[in-house]
């Protein structure tokens, strides 16, 4: 199935909420075996925060491997795939070492807790 990511979000692939909504578009095919394209042709600016909801995320329950094999990305800028990249490597490390996560966990409830 292909998604056009500029149809989803626009120029901007910003924000958390357009990244959980991309998430929440393909995590259940993915989850169901399925394959995924993803067509960033026409998005001009990325960051981190999208895709960590629409890409990261996914880490979560799907094996790098097997993520890999099922997501093809197509249309993406240099500048985007380095933040993706880097955004997946940083969830790799999230959802593989439990002591990790829990130590980035209390420090984000503790500086949410101080706002």
């Amino acid at each position: 199935m292909v998604y056009k990511i500029f149809n989803i979000v626009g120029e901007y692939a910003i924000t958390a909420e357009s990244g959980q909504n991309v998430y929440d578009q393909i995590h259940p095919v993915l989850l169901a075996g399925n394959s995924v394209e993803l067509d960033f042709t026409g998005v001009k600016v990325f960051a981190s925060l999208f895709f960590n909801f629409a890409i990261g995320q996914l880490l979560k329950d799907i094996p790098a491997d097997k993520l890999n094999q099922q997501v093809e990305f197509i249309g993406i800028s240099s500048d985007g795939w380095n933040v993706l990249e880097r955004v997946i490597t940083n969830a790799k490390h999230y959802y593989s070492d439990e002591r990790f996560r829990n130590a980035v966990d209390t420090v984000m409830a503790e500086q949410a807790a101080t706002l």
